[in-house]
């Protein structure tokens, strides 16, 4: 059973309640289903996974066509959310999400939310895509520009030189930024 929650603060953004089925032999859970998302066209589809060390920041990332699902493996994650989306009624929102291999829970993330997470202790996330990567649909935003706001939980994070190179939302005009998609 999965129960399916958009969030209050960023339209779009998706909060799946795992159930997870547990025995003596241990436990069995559905991660990602195609349908609990029919809002997209699961027909192009990949999967990918990331190990972060505690520290690590990662994001911000935004794209014009791949939405993301995300799903804690291993360890603790703060993910970061920010809604860039000119048209979106909730444009400008952000919302941090914790999320761990504890909680049994996955996070659709739409087009145009940019997105990244720190690694509140070594992390593995999978995460579930609907195109196959292609850099050039790979954008970012500075992960501490101060009129965002979020709170990442770490100290001093590491970053990769992209991450850290990324410019403040200030500087992105809305013409360039993705669309609110229904």
């Amino acid at each position: 059973m999965v129960n399916i929650v958009e969030s209050e603060q960023i339209a779009g953004l998706y909060l799946a309640h795992l159930t997870a089925f547990e025995d003596e032999r241990g436990r069995f859970l559905e991660t990602f289903r195609k349908e609990w998302f029919p809002q997209r066209d699961w027909t192009a589809i990949q999967t990918n996974r990331s190990d972060s060390r505690a520290g690590v920041v990662r994001g911000l990332h935004y794209h014009f066509h791949q939405v993301d699902y995300w799903y804690v493996m291993r360890g603790r994650i703060r993910a970061g959310l920010v809604d860039i989306r000119p048209d979106s009624p909730t444009c400008g929102a952000t919302q941090i999400v914790e999320m761990s291999a504890e909680q049994n829970m996955g996070l659709f993330i739409p087009i145009g939310v940019a997105h990244g997470f720190a690694a509140l202790s070594e992390v593995t996330l999978t995460y579930v895509v609907d195109n196959y990567y292609d850099s050039s649909d790979e954008y970012g935003i500075a992960w501490d520009d101060p009129e965002i706001g979020l709170d990442w939980g770490v100290d001093a994070p590491s970053l990769s030189q992209r991450d850290t190179a990324n410019p403040p939302l200030s500087q992105i005009p809305e013409d360039d930024r993705p669309r609110y998609q229904t």
